[in-house]
């Protein structure tokens, strides 16, 4: 498939909410997440850490509104949060999501997110159902906004993810994803466990300029 890489982690917002969420795992960090806005098709809003390598963090939370009940990302948020938060999923980004669609046999949902400074991003993406039915499995993004919005500008080379820590089994990831899951973390440490309980991300490893973080 043209262009597999990954886009973004995504983790839920904990029982004190969004800011807090995001503060707690910032300081960890040793650098604050950006408020990103809100999901309106969604539900949701998230916060946002940029990276090196076009990739980013997200804390994000379910709105009170009618569209986080009815969106399945809206609805993968929600029942996060409601375990306690944690990580919710990881991202892949393609430069043309036809083929995904042909393969998954539906249509991709148009996603957009209103920043605070007024700027709309836009993209495609496909997969929510699959994560919520079994977390290990990734969604796909395409972007149609241009690389200068992408969250992951301004991030820089000092925070990389290493490692991905994983419950669950390559295989099935690699069935999912139509080929290797090799191709879209080919410069990423991945760890599989095999799941006890629920499968999923269940620790990131970032290079940060104090060293490696695990969250």
């Amino acid at each position: 498939m043209n262009g597999m890489r990954l886009d973004h982690l995504s983790y839920a917002a904990g029982p004190d909410g969004l800011e807090a969420t995001s503060a707690r795992i910032g300081e960890l960090l040793g650098r604050p997440f950006v408020d990103g806005g809100v999901h309106p098709r969604f539900g949701t809003r998230n916060m946002v850490f940029p990276m090196g390598d076009s990739t980013y963090l997200e804390v994000v939370e379910a709105l009170d509104h009618p569209a986080s009940d009815k969106a399945p990302f809206g609805q993968a948020v929600k029942a996060r949060s409601a375990l306690g938060g944690g990580w919710l999923g990881w991202v892949v980004a393609v430069s043309d999501i036809k083929p995904v669609e042909a393969r998954l046999g539906r249509e991709a949902v148009a996603g957009s997110r209103h920043r605070p400074d007024g700027v709309e991003l836009q993209w495609k993406q496909i997969g929510v159902n699959g994560l919520l039915a079994d977390p290990q499995l990734p969604f796909f993004v395409e972007w149609v906004s241009g690389a200068e919005h992408h969250p992951s500008a301004g991030g820089t080379d000092d925070y990389t993810l290493a490692c991905l820590e994983i419950a669950g089994d390559p295989h099935r990831v690699s069935e999912w994803l139509g080929e290797t899951v090799e191709s879209p973390l080919e410069d990423v440490k991945v760890e599989w466990v095999a799941p006890h309980g629920t499968p999923g991300i269940l620790a990131a490893q970032l290079q940060t300029p104090s060293g490696l973080v695990r969250i």
